[in-house]
């Protein structure tokens, strides 16, 4: 985890990577107290809150922003690389879908040489370098984590943890105190709400995100074995290799009650190994004997790793025949046949199947392998992959339902994600702006489609396709002209592509429309900018610091430090507050 963070992002990146499902109490003395006190309404509210800050670009955007300015971002393209390539393909190939009320992924490698990773509630991930290094830039290792992390995000853990626990302490709290509250110290409850989420809520929550990965990155297509093949590092590295014991919470200090133990690694790659047992339809099991790892296929033994990358080598070569057993539904399919030499080659060049081939040629074991499959299958008992297939379509069809919940979603998260796609235009992030307007224009209750047209163009023009950004902006103006941010958007775009003058008559038809909104001015203080009319650009900032009650943040800086001395001295001098903090 990365070495330092604002109160609020610290207080809420806890909540973000661990998750446990809300406990049932039966009429206790906590569930009494929220009956009777109305703590109910204290979850409700708080969960409302923290959902809202899942679903704020610009609180988003200030994490990425953070993260890189406190830790850094990984110097070494290969790093970047690997990670762009991973989580790219879990999001373009995993089965999952995002809530109406959820940001597409963003992500950093920082240089923190830590070994760990995680995802903030707006669905921003940022992997500490050390996290690389320690799993050997393993893709599949790697995929595993990441996404263990963003099943954090996809599932809300940390709103409704976080709700979960304020609610909680609050009913605790409430027990025997007398009206007039006099005897609570109000000044601890923070510090008692992050306790109750540390102590109740972690270790089943790695178990939960293990679980929800687990199914991501298969379905990515990468090795079954990944999950419990990074356990199995993680458990090595805790017990031979860390010295440091507070390397897995950023928040704990010497002395003091440790918040986030993380579960035993080796109760996780066990569970990861039966999840990859499952997904097999029971076939394939891996058990750990001494420092060996042995693979069988129906109780039979048909491999043993044993030494270095014992771990790996078993639970890749695991993975293989799981994913084969989980594909095929035939000892046909698997494609068995002469190999080179004496050996017998069988499957595809598929990624997920590279160290089952490699290791079955380097041990001669193709034809037991031949001969295990064949009979597996011979003996199969149909229930058993019936049971596992049946459960898989219940999953997908549990994300099928929350696309669903999306596309029919109430009007203002319809609008919310119109409102998300022109936040990431602002910071320049087209590709992002293309999702989430997309999925607005897809929403069935969505109250304003020309002017997702004219977003959708602007995004466009940020990604450097002027002709169909210029297309959905006409498009849209030809819908409603009555629209001012539908002139914007196309003044926006001609900004960007350089016709100055045809920016500046939009904004001006923009202003006929309405001339008491800041953000006209402020498009037409930066048209002016560009052009080096500083005279005329200070003249339409100012009216735009005017029209959103002198807020500093609302213009350049520059111009702010001759319309408004004093308050950029103030903003300057926060910024220089909050640094050393």
């Amino acid at each position: 985890m990365p070495k330092k963070f604002s109160k609020l992002i610290a207080a809420v990146l806890t909540f973000a990577i661990f998750f446990l499902p809300l406990r049932a109490m039966a009429a206790d003395a906590w569930a009494v107290a929220a009956q009777a006190a109305g703590v109910w309404a204290v979850y409700k509210s708080v969960l409302k809150s923290m959902l809202e800050l899942g679903n704020d670009v610009n609180a988003q955007m200030a994490a990425r922003k953070q993260d890189i300015e406190t830790n850094g971002t990984a110097k070494n393209p290969r790093d970047i690389q690997i990670v762009n390539d991973v989580m790219t393909r879990l999001i373009n190939s995993g089965a999952y879908e995002l809530r109406v009320n959820s940001l597409p992924f963003v992500w950093n490698v920082n240089e923190s040489e830590k070994f760990n990773a995680a995802c903030y509630p707006m669905n921003y991930v940022t992997v500490n370098l050390g996290l690389l290094k320690n799993l050997n830039y393993d893709e599949n290792k790697i995929a595993a984590v990441l996404a263990h992390e963003m099943t954090h995000g996809i599932e809300q853990h940390s709103a409704k943890i976080f709700a979960n626990a304020t609610a909680q302490q609050m009913g605790a709290i409430m027990i025997g105190v007398n009206v007039d509250n006099a005897n609570i110290d109000w000044s601890k409850f923070g510090g008692m709400v992050g306790y109750s989420i540390a102590k109740s809520v972690i270790v089943p929550a790695e178990y939960a995100a293990d679980e929800g990965g687990f199914y991501l990155m298969t379905s990515a297509g990468f090795n079954p074995g990944g999950g419990a093949a990074a356990m199995a590092r993680m458990d090595y590295y805790f017990r031979y290799e860390t010295r440091d014991f507070l390397e897995f919470d950023a928040h704990d200090k010497p002395g003091e009650q440790t918040f986030s133990d993380h579960p035993e690694t080796e109760m996780r790659e066990q569970k990861l190994s039966q999840l990859l047992t499952d997904y097999s339809c029971g076939h394939v099991t891996v058990k750990k004997v001494e420092r060996s790892y042995k693979v069988f296929i129906d109780g039979k033994e048909i491999y043993t790793a044993n030494y270095n990358n014992a771990a790996d080598n078993a639970y890749y070569f695991a993975g293989g025949l799981a994913r084969a057993f989980h594909d095929y539904n035939s000892v046909d399919e698997w494609n068995f046949r002469k190999g080179a030499g004496t050996s017998t080659d069988f499957l595809n060049d598929e990624k997920a199947f590279k160290q089952v081939r490699e290791i079955a040629f380097l041990e001669n074991i193709g034809s037991k392998i031949q001969a295990a499959v064949t009979l597996a299958y011979k003996n199969e008992n149909p229930k058993t992959r019936q049971k596992y297939f049946d459960a898989e379509k219940k999953r997908l069809a549990a994300w099928q339902k929350v696309k669903a919940e999306s596309l029919n979603a109430q009007k203002k998260f319809a609008k919310q994600l119109r409102i998300n796609a022109d936040a990431y235009s602002d910071y320049g992030e087209g590709q992002l702006a293309l999702k989430e307007i997309e999925r607005a224009i897809a929403a069935k209750n969505q109250d304003d489609l020309p002017e997702c047209l004219s977003i959708r163009g602007r995004a466009k023009a940020v990604c450097g396709d002027f002709t169909g950004a210029l297309a959905d902006c006409n498009d849209a103006l030809a819908q409603d002209s009555k629209n001012l941010y539908n002139f914007l958007n196309r003044a926006d775009v001609y900004k960007m592509r350089g016709d100055i003058a045809l920016a500046l008559k939009d904004i001006d038809t923009a202003l006929k429309i309405d001339d008491k909104v800041a953000v006209s001015y402020k498009l037409r203080g930066e048209v002016f900018d560009k052009v080096g009319d500083a005279v005329k650009a200070e003249e339409n900032y100012r009216r735009c610091y005017e029209l959103t009650k002198k807020n500093p943040y609302s213009i350049p800086e520059k111009y702010l430090e001759k319309i408004d001395a004093d308050a950029y001295k103030k903003m300057k001098d926060a910024e220089a507050k909050r640094d050393k903090e």
